[in-house]
């Protein structure tokens, strides 16, 4: 595997960035966006794509209201927004009027580890496995806190391709995995994946350039970021004003 100039560094300074913010442009009215049924023995919910940006969309590829989510999977925020909005996401792309994809905004190194293990099984798994991962947050922590610094310090120490199978391991997401379904082996293959863990970071350079970005959860809606929106009962409002 070749050696990666960039990755030690950037899976060091991608420190925390801020949890839960906003500033940005706002969605004007639109008339009602009329539903759209899923081919036959479907659902759109169930339908999942990657998408060149290194995110998973759910729904119509056609569906005329696009939300776009910049998540982490080690803010309390995102965790938050999992648990209270995946089904009614689920049931709004479910009419084919929105689609939904979530992107992966790394901020620190365990943020990584994460994602290259939800990304491990691919589309079809990507949508269940970030749930999990997202109410696994407090426990995670637990296991990273009682690591200590020492030892952190010690684990990112570790040769680029070992590091994150390494903090994986020690912060128990290769068991949280295995248990759902992805195979000790891949998960391990996954998580030696430099390229993967570079894209990820470059991505969250992208965006940040785009969008201007300055902590998660972030939503783009129609490819303009919202404004003041970093939960559903905010989010709710502008999917209306979007036409839904």
């Amino acid at each position: 595997m070749k050696a990666i100039t960039g990755l030690a560094l950037i899976a060091l300074s991608l420190t925390i960035s801020a949890c839960g913010k906003k500033d940005a442009a706002s969605n004007s009215s639109a008339e009602p966006v009329a539903a759209v049924a899923a081919p036959a023995g479907t659902s759109w919910s169930s339908t999942v794509t990657e998408t060149p940006e290194g995110g998973f969309v759910m729904g119509n590829p056609q569906a005329k209201v696009k939300l776009v989510e910049y998540a982490s999977y080690t803010c309390s925020h995102c965790r938050d927004f999992s648990a209270e909005a995946s089904e009614e996401i689920r049931k709004i792309v479910d009419t084919g009027k929105m689609s939904y994809e979530l992107r992966n905004f790394v901020r620190d190194p365990i943020d990584i580890s994460t994602s290259l293990l939800a990304r491990c099984g691919g589309k079809d798994v990507f949508y269940p496995l970030s749930e999990q991962f997202f109410a696994n947050q407090n426990a995670m922590f637990e296991k990273a806190q009682a690591l200590g610094d020492a030892n952190y310090q010690r684990l990112m120490s570790s040769p680029p391709a070992q590091r994150f199978g390494n903090l994986a391991e020690a912060v128990g997401l290769v068991d949280f995995a295995k248990q759902r379904g992805i195979a000790e082996d891949r998960a391990k293959q996954c998580l030696a994946d430099t390229a993967a863990a570079e894209k990820l970071a470059k991505g969250v350079e992208t965006a940040s350039n785009q969008y201007k970005i300055d902590g998660t959860p972030t939503f783009v809606l129609n490819d303009v970021k919202v404004d003041n929106v970093a939960n559903w009962a905010t989010l709710q409002p502008k999917l209306k004003e979007a036409g839904l």
